[in-house]
């Protein structure tokens, strides 16, 4: 819509986590190097937590994307599955072929053989699990019984887990404090401060090709931290309202003016989506309270 406009060769400000716009600087740097030393270190689980929208999947993606040769890496998108399930997507993962009758015990077994089979090959194994607070508590508890696999030296599979804070609050229960001990690194991602924001900015729209002039006024800037809160996703969605208003516009830079009606036009569409869920809340609340209501009719009669 815009990018022959601006100049661009792809769009800057897609929400799809594109590690070719991955940032290495400010608190995306910071977490990716925590996590390589993590990932060479070997030991234990490793958590990162952050708010919604501030770039946990993309740093995901990167890790994946940038350990060494000698790492077996393996991907778990939607933890919300049982234990039996989270064997299959492991040994799926790893590449074994077993028959549709497996049960957890054989599955269990041939993920034991490839790993023994990886560390003989001087091979490490990693596990990332993207949204993990997600995940229930009998996963996590199968997940860590997985982890028990070790040789003398060494264990045989190293998990990262990304979640939202609300990982946090469930690793606090005390029947998961096995698996809270088992967490040897930690990390969270932080909100973007405004020289963050204005170099992921400029990054992006660099990676997208665009060599023109000052495309924000300051004070748009400052207007756009100021209602993103510095929360990577939501600086992207204004951004690029703010790209299609401009354009529309034919202006060639986005005034305060501009990034106020995107903002304004991104709230709207917030408020909306939040009134349509709390319409059904209302709905559903209301039906259960005349099904309890219908109940007590019965039992008084």
């Amino acid at each position: 819509m815009y990018l022959d406009f601006f100049y661009l060769n792809k769009e800057p400000f897609s929400l799809t986590p594109d590690t070719h716009f991955f940032l290495d600087s400010g608190p995306f740097k910071d977490a990716l190097e925590t996590l390589m030393v993590a990932v060479s270190n070997g030991e234990g689980f490793i958590k990162v937590t952050g708010e919604v929208g501030t770039g946990k999947t993309l740093l995901c993606r990167k890790l994946l994307n940038c350990v060494p040769d000698d790492i077996v890496t393996s991907y778990i998108p939607n933890p919300n599955i049982s234990s039996k399930t989270l064997t299959l997507a492991l040994a799926k993962e790893l590449g074994l072929k077993f028959p549709a009758s497996a049960n957890e015990y054989i599955l269990q077994q041939l993920i034991t053989e490839k790993l023994i089979a990886f560390y003989n090959d001087n091979k490490k194994v990693i596990l990332c699990i993207d949204e993990a607070q997600a995940m229930p508590d009998k996963t996590l508890e199968a997940l860590r019984l997985l982890t028990n696999l070790e040789t003398e030296k060494s264990k045989l599979l190293q998990v990262v887990l990304f979640g939202q804070p609300e990982l946090d609050e469930k690793l606090q229960s005390r029947h998961l404090r096995q698996f809270r001990q088992r967490v040897s690194f930690s990390f969270k991602l932080k909100r973007l401060d405004m020289p963050v924001m204005i170099a992921y900015i400029t990054h992006r729209l660099t990676m997208a090709g665009y060599t023109g002039g000052e495309l924000f006024q300051l004070s748009a800037l400052n207007l756009l931290h100021r209602h993103s809160r510095g929360i990577p996703r939501l600086i992207n969605v204004i951004v690029h309202k703010a790209l299609i208003l401009c354009y529309g516009k034919g202006e060639r830079q986005i005034s305060k003016a501009i990034m106020k009606e995107a903002i304004a036009d991104t709230e709207d569409a917030y408020m909306e989506k939040n009134n349509s869920s709390h319409f059904y809340r209302l709905i559903l609340s209301s039906l259960l309270l005349i099904a309890v209501m219908m109940l007590v009719y019965r039992f008084l009669l």
